[in-house]
């Protein structure tokens, strides 16, 4: 594997490793913002605020499920690369734009988590 290429190969499995810390770190903070939610709903039994509780409990539930499917791809696309690392596969286009694709949906994902804890944060400000 030409030089060029290594230094490739290490900057995909680089990010994917970026990737599962990053989505570590949202894991804790969406259970901090279910948590969050709980502790508001203890002391609020509005009925317009339990409606938009159930919104903002839907949107971190889909979250985790968001986060589950990333890490497994993360989890798949770490294994394709190292296959090539390991002279086991040849097949790099299908590799690296699996990984310019799961770029995007990371993206897009970020994205989405923190539009959605500043709307919830907004909200429980209004409140106050």
């Amino acid at each position: 594997m030409s030089r060029i290429k290594n230094l490739g190969v290490d900057q995909y499995l680089h990010e994917n490793m970026t990737w599962q810390r990053t989505l570590d770190f949202y894991l804790q903070e969406n259970a901090f913002l279910k948590t969050r939610l709980s502790h508001v709903l203890d002391n609020d039994t509005d009925k317009d605020f339990i409606a938009k509780a159930e919104y903002f409990q839907n949107g971190f539930i889909h979250n985790d499920e968001c986060m589950k499917d990333l890490q497994t791809d993360i989890a798949l696309s770490q294994r394709m690369i190292k296959e090539i690392m390991d002279g086991r596969s040849q097949d790099e286009n299908k590799v690296f734009q699996k990984h310019k694709k799961l770029r995007n949906e990371v993206g897009y994902f970020e994205k989405n988590f923190a539009n959605l804890r500043n709307e919830f944060n907004q909200y429980l400000a209004s409140l106050l």
